[in-house]
């Protein structure tokens, strides 16, 4: 028995060694409570703290709103007031305006009809005076003419008297001598014959005296027909005077009427200039009772925004308010919660006080109390203010339970289970409604977060659709190629620009051939391989050293494999028409060729002024930097071909631009494309286009027609660029559309005539880059575009404006369209509208465009049948429709 009690001592002081160290440990579990109770109180003082604190910067932030407002309506107050004074004395100034005005319109009036009186009143005193001359004149002549021909009639007729009389007087002598002589016994006969021959002689002076009477009568009629001439202009000058007089009256009366007619016009401005200012009165009574009212609005507008934001602040508080009180609340029931453990785990809890009411849980090293299942408080603690909780929240508290034990259903298992400590989660980790910020609109988070993920996948469906769709589905048909339309579907893309040469370029323009691919460009014009005296290559020298300022010949060799595994044509800038020669001949004259084609003078032509070429006169224009090199030659053409073709094979390219074409014939080309064989080739032969005053000149068939002739030249075996169509865009697309038809109904440039020989462009590195001869107008790239990329022809895309314009977007776009309505370079083209307004075609009977501002859509046009759907719109700029 003293074993047993022994033992039973043992066991005992064992038990009770144990209920102390557990005492112990709950004593420091106590401890731990307390200070967590300690510090969540201390964090509760600082939550109220800050509180308040948003309080007082709510406060703050009313009070200055509030003065910010009245400082507004003063400010618009003064605005108002100044702008009733300026008002007044816009008033002033247009009363003011208008007497002055009244004022230089009479003295305007008077001044112009006194000049005009003094002008009339001169003229007429000019003439009534030049009239009294004339007839003084006339009267002075007359009386001179009558005065001499009365006196010379008289003198005659006195040396006519006087010489009868001595003729008179020699007959008595001689008849008295005869009477003497008679009564002397003188032969009468004798006397008889004397006395005929002076009869005789009387006879003939008094015929001379009549003569002279006839002639001094003829004189007198001559003077009467002359008195009568001087009568009748006499009567001319005065029916002339009288005219001016009659002009005189009536200039006077015009001017009057005149007069009037200013005066009325004069009065009528003045009561327009009247109702003018009434009309701006009124406009400015409007436009200030307008700012009033926006005034007022505003004013209003911010009231309601003050009071939006105080009932906001107000919800605020009362929500921080409730917050607070369910913090305290919480912390209340984390105290009962703490006591009741400690009552429970030292067993100072009886039977006695289980009730049915009343469930103990285990969860998660917490006890909960659930006094009531309906419990409004439980329900805040446990689920927030709303209904359910987010999923966002759900995967939260899911991240955090596994730190705590299993969940226990009942007070037994607890008791028997080795989780016995109070392990509470900290504060950060626990939910609370304080730390939970309110929704907008009360939209639960996971549809936000639903719909992000759908927008994602959306734009990921997007961009794969649009790599697979942009590759083109090449058929037997369109892979049928020639030279000079290439498969008929080509996309050129100009891969340089003037200053591409300053970086390794080659190796640049290969990381984009995927994204050119990827775009819908079919081929790639590269920049002169040959080295070059210029760094951009167009002064070649050594045709077949093809290290340039682009980068090396391994290079360049990569890029074109490159270009081929994205399925892209390679096409070569080459530069035919002259070459730079190495060394200088012994003359100074730098004709003398290197390397592997090593020509003389005699591959220059002779008609180049500044080389001394010996070959024969040139089949083209001369190009004056570089000596131009004799194609008539049959060792130039031979080398020229076997270049092409170790270009062709060797290196890679797929096809050539041609450069300066002008410069020699395009029979020459011809030649040198069937030796080579290139799946496509472009020619630039830019001329000038014709201009007339400044103006560009509607008709330019001339141009077009030189650019065909080139390319009938070389036998279609080559297209050309349309520098027609080019130089029309930059007029056309500033509302002058009607320059994009011609009279037969089709376009305007090489397009209209061959277009599958036409490589319609807007820029390249001449006319625009750093050098800018003959810029597109900046703010029509799109347009022109627009019309170059849904148009029959080969449209070609500038490097500059795809990759640094920034509408590569809109290239795209159009690219897409070009292919979904299967323009290629033969399409048909219908114009139904061309005039200022804008211009409207339907393309390859799948397309319909529209430029320009004008109302129209395929619904009003009566001869476009089927449905079409709208597929871009640009507004103003341009839309595009495609047959559904």
């Amino acid at each position: 028995m003293l074993e047993m009690k022994e033992d039973e001592l043992v066991e005992a002081r064992k038990a009770l060694s144990e209920v102390k160290a557990r005492q112990a440990a709950l004593e420091k579990e106590r401890d731990q409570l307390l200070e967590d109770f300690a510090s969540s109180e201390a964090k509760q003082k600082e939550y109220v703290a800050s509180v308040l604190h948003d309080k007082e910067l709510a406060v703050s932030e009313l009070e200055s709103t509030k003065s910010l407002f009245h400082q507004k309506l003063q400010e618009s107050v003064k605005e108002k007031f100044a702008l009733e004074s300026k008002l007044v004395l816009a008033r002033q100034d247009a009363v003011e305006l208008a007497v002055q005005v009244e004022k230089l319109a009479e003295v305007a009036f008077r001044q112009a009809t006194s000049h005009i009186l003094e002008d009339a009143k001169l003229r007429v005193s000019a003439a009534e005076t030049l009239a009294a001359e004339s007839a003084f004149q006339i009267d002075e002549q007359i009386r001179k003419s009558t005065e001499g021909t009365i006196f010379s009639i008289i003198v005659e007729s006195k040396d006519a008297i006087n010489k009868a009389l001595d003729v008179a007087e020699n007959a008595i002598d001689e008849a008295t001598q005869a009477v003497a002589v008679f009564t002397d016994a003188v032969n009468p006969i004798d006397v008889i014959a004397s006395a005929q021959s002076e009869n005789i002689k009387l006879q003939g002076a008094v015929s001379d005296l009549e003569a002279q009477l006839l002639v001094s009568k003829s004189e007198l009629d001559r003077l009467k027909l002359e008195l009568q001439q001087a009568q009748v202009q006499a009567n001319a000058a005065e029916l002339r005077s009288s005219n001016a007089e009659k002009a005189l009256l009536e200039f006077q009366e015009l001017s009057r009427k005149k007069a009037l007619e200013q005066e009325e016009e004069i009065r009528s401005l003045l009561e327009k200039i009247k109702k003018e200012a009434v009309e701006r009165k009124k406009v400015l009574s409007k436009a200030f009772k307008a700012e009033l009212e926006s005034i007022k609005a505003a004013v209003d507008a911010s009231k309601e925004i003050t009071c939006s934001r105080e009932n906001a602040y107000m919800r605020r508080c009362e929500a921080l308010q409730r917050s607070l009180r369910t913090s305290e609340s919480a912390l209340k029931m984390w105290r009962q919660r703490a006591e009741m453990a400690q009552s429970l785990l030292l067993k100072e809890r009886s039977e006695k006080e289980d009730d049915e009411d009343v469930i103990y849980i285990a969860n998660g090293g917490r006890i909960d109390l659930l006094t009531d299942d309906d419990s409004q408080k439980w329900k805040l603690l446990s689920y927030g203010p709303r209904k359910e909780i987010p999923q966002w929240m759900a995967r939260r508290i899911r991240s955090i339970r596994p730190k705590f034990p299993p969940r226990k259903t009942d007070i037994s298992k607890a008791l028997n289970s080795n989780f016995k400590s109070l392990e509470l989660p900290k504060l950060d980790e626990v939910w609370s409604i304080a730390q939970e910020k309110l929704r907008e609109g009360d939209m639960l988070t996971e549809h936000v977060i639903e719909k992000e993920v759908i927008e994602k996948k959306r734009k990921a469906l997007e961009r794969a659709l649009q790599r697979k769709t942009v590759k083109w589905k090449r058929i037997r048909e369109e892979t049928k190629i020639e030279p000079g339309t290439g498969t008929g579907r080509e996309i050129v893309f100009q891969g340089f620009n003037w200053e591409s040469w300053r970086r390794q370029w080659y190796q640049e323009l290969a990381f984009k051939a995927a994204d050119l691919s990827h775009s819908g460009i079919t081929a790639v014009w590269l920049p002169p391989p040959t080295q070059s005296v210029a760094p951009q290559g167009y002064m070649p020298s050594d045709l077949y050293n093809l290290n340039s300022s682009y980068g090396s010949v391994e290079d360049l060799k990569s890029c074109i494999e490159e270009m081929h595994s994205q399925e892209l044509l390679a096409l070569g800038d080459i530069v035919l028409n002259h070459r730079c020669a190495h060394k200088q001949s012994p003359n100074g004259v730098w004709n003398i060729f290197g390397g592997k084609l090593a020509w003389g003078p005699e591959a220059i032509v002779c008609d180049d002024p500044n080389f001394q070429g010996r070959g024969n006169p040139s089949s083209g224009d001369i190009f004056h930097a570089a000596p131009n090199v004799d194609h008539s030659q049959h060792f130039v053409r031979k080398d020229v071909k076997e270049w092409l073709y170790w270009l062709r094979n060797d290196i890679g390219y797929d096809g050539w631009r041609l450069d300066f074409v002008r410069g020699f014939s395009g029979t020459f080309v011809k030649e040198y494309i069937e030796a080579s064989n290139p799946a496509f080739a472009i020619g630039e032969y830019w001329d000038s286009m014709a201009y007339e005053h400044g103006n560009l000149c509607y008709n330019q068939d001339a141009h077009r027609q030189r650019i065909v002739n080139w390319i009938n030249a070389t036998g279609g075996t080559s297209s050309a660029f349309d520098v027609t169509t080019k130089g029309i865009l930059h007029s056309a697309l500033h509302d002058q559309y009607w320059r994009l038809i011609d009279p037969q109904g089709k376009p305007t440039g090489v397009m209209g005539w061959w277009p599958s020989r036409a490589c319609t462009f807007l820029e390249n590195h001449d006319t625009g880059s750093t050098q800018g001869h003959w810029p597109f107008p900046r703010d029509k790239l799109t347009q022109g575009y627009a019309y170059i990329l849904t148009h029959p022809g080969t449209p070609v895309i500038f490097y500059d404006h795809f990759y640094e314009f920034g509408i590569r977007d809109v290239l795209t776009e159009l690219i897409e369209a070009r292919r979904r309505a299967g323009i290629h370079c033969r399409s048909s083209v219908k114009i139904y509208h061309a005039n200022t307004e804008g211009y409207v075609a339907q393309v390859s009977n799948m397309l319909v465009i529209k430029l320009g501002h004008f109302d129209w859509n395929p619904s009003k046009e009566n001869q476009l049948d089927g449905s079409w759907q709208k597929f871009i719109d640009k507004g103003a700029d341009y839309q595009i429709w495609l047959r559904q």
